[in-house]
C-alpha cells in the first residue's frame, strides 16, 4: 500500500497539488481504486471531499 504521508512530503506532490484543479485531480480516482485505495485514502491523497470522490466514481461506472 502507498505511504501517503511520505509521498505528501515530496516536492513532486506539492507541485502537483499546487497546479491541479479539482476536476483534474478526480481523473486520478479510478487509478487509485485500481491500486486498492479506499475512498477515504483517495480523498486524503487528492485533498478532496469524500462525497465528491464517491459521486465522481459513480458517474464513471
Amino acid at each position: 500500500m502507498l505511504d501517503l504521508d511520505a509521498f505528501k512530503n515530496t516536492r513532486l506532490y506539492e507541485s502537483i497539488v499546487a497546479k491541479t484543479e479539482p476536476e483534474t485531480k478526480l481523473k486520478l480516482a479510478p487509478k487509485c481504486v485500481e491500486k486498492g485505495m479506499s475512498i477515504q485514502e483517495i480523498a486524503e491523497f487528492l485533498e478532496l471531499d469524500v462525497e465528491i470522490i464517491k459521486k465522481y466514481l459513480q458517474e464513471q461506472s
